[in-house]
């Protein structure tokens, strides 16, 4: 009798976790929305500058409804919302027109006004963490996760990564020393002639100012000289003082968010109207010096990624293989078939952190998470591959393997917004929440 209980047992789990499977790919296929991925309509586009509310239902982190009582919620509030519409119809036909414009002034106001609502006290959740003596991490970690106001962009990013400390009375002098040994090192191994420099430390200098023109070509910022200059002895000094990996091409793109978000300090405007060039020297060495420090946090918990034969990305290429598998089989067999190996385009995806893949605009909302994330960035990078490339499921079971090579390596992603990368995030996150903590439904 108990063996029967235990078969019957583990036939019901199995039942649940394959009709979870099938309605994770019904999201793919756009049929159904399960856990806490949700889609409202709205009726204004997407404004990049907003920043998702822990309250709203995109939002991941900080919600605490089930997927139940949300999805029952969304129902509830779409039908008062039709029964309202009803009412307002059969009413404005006994209304003059003068009033059905105000009318229709005041419904088309009140989602900007609760937008509005909404962001203030996520801003004031912001800077609650922010003023205190000593900012909690974890706390800053979650609020983060979900974006992270551009002006307030730079002090979270450097608390993340773990540059300054958490502590407000010893910020300032840390900081202060860290740009200090900067200097130093840009004097002891940048500012010397190439007779005091290795063969391998002449070639590796070489192959630095070869890259950092390539650097994000459509951006025009970096192009200018100075920007390139920055680069070059970041880059430079970061490989002189990680000998274990050495400069490795990819690791140019990796210092350009750092770039713009603090060099975001000190100008304004548009990016395409910047010029580094303006700012004084004792500045620009300010910026480098942070970038310098916050690379070298970032690589540190990723550093098998870039020492020889890259044995940490490839790693990560064959848990996405896998984790594809499991989520969309169908795509899984079609790459299989055609003979695409992954290595072919999730390569350049984990080397690059998807830099080159999505417009430029976009790269700091998608650091806010990856920062957000902490030293649990590896693991969650499989995921984001996973949720971006089965964001074209169904286009990518109609190519053979020539077309599929193509369009990886040029995917249409230039027009997108805020909207798309939010999905993907959501995808990985509530995949992550299914599998990562059960590693054996990975197994085959």
């Amino acid at each position: 009798m108990r063996s029967d209980r235990e078969e019957d047992r583990n036939a019901t789990v199995d039942s649940r976790f394959n009709q979870t499977l099938r309605n994770v790919q019904g999201l793919l296929k756009g049929r159904s929305f399960p856990g806490k991925v949700l889609i409202t309509r709205r009726s204004d586009p997407l404004d990049n500058s907003t920043i998702r509310s822990p309250d709203n239902h995109g939002s991941l982190r900080d919600s605490e409804t089930g997927p139940s009582q949300q999805a029952d919620g969304s129902f509830e509030d779409e039908l008062q919302s039709r029964s309202n519409l009803n009412a307002s119809s059969s009413a404005s036909q006994t209304k003059s027109s003068t009033s059905n414009s105000e009318h229709t002034s005041i419904e088309v106001q009140k989602p900007s006004i609760g937008s509005r609502a909404t962001d203030s006290a996520r801003l004031m959740k912001f800077t609650k963490e922010l003023s205190a003596t000593t900012v909690i991490l974890e706390k800053l970690r979650e609020l983060s996760w979900n974006g992270i106001p551009s002006y307030l962009r730079p002090n979270i990013w450097r608390l993340l990564l773990g540059y300054a400390p958490p502590n407000s009375d010893r910020r300032e002098g840390v900081l202060r020393r860290k740009r200090l040994d900067y200097l130093d090192c840009v004097a002891q191994y940048y500012d010397i002639q190439d007779i005091e420099r290795t063969d391998e430390e002449i070639n590796m200098l070489r192959q630095i100012a070869v890259d950092c023109p390539r650097t994000v070509p459509d951006v025009s910022f970096f192009q200018q000289a100075q920007v390139q200059k920055s680069l070059e002895r970041i880059l430079y000094i970061w490989a002189i003082r990680h000998p274990a990996s050495g400069y490795v091409q990819g690791i140019n793109d990796l210092a350009t968010p750092f770039l713009v978000v603090f060099l975001s300090e000190h100008v304004e405007g548009s990016i395409d109207n910047w010029m580094m060039s303006d700012l004084p020297s004792e500045k620009i060495s300010g910026i480098e010096a942070d970038c310098y420090w916050c690379l070298s946090k970032l690589l540190d918990g990723m550093q098998d990624h870039y020492t020889f034969a890259q044995p940490g990305i490839q790693r990560l290429v064959f848990k996405l293989k896998e984790l594809v598998r499991r989520i969309d089989e169908p795509v899984s067999t079609h790459m299989e078939e055609q003979g695409l190996e992954f290595l072919q385009f999730a390569f350049r995806w984990f080397n690059c952190l998807l830099i080159r893949e999505i417009p430029f605009h976009l790269v700091n909302r998608l650091w806010d998470t990856y920062l957000a994330e902490g030293d649990a960035l590896p693991d969650f990078l499989v995921y984001i591959a996973a949720s971006f490339l089965l964001t074209w499921s169904d286009n990518l079971l109609k190519l053979d393997f020539q077309e599929m090579v193509m369009f990886l390596q040029h995917l249409p992603t230039h027009n997108w917004s805020h909207s798309e990368l939010e999905m993907v995030l959501s995808r990985a996150y509530m995949w992550h929440a299914m599998f990562n903590s059960s590693p054996s439904h990975l197994a085959s």
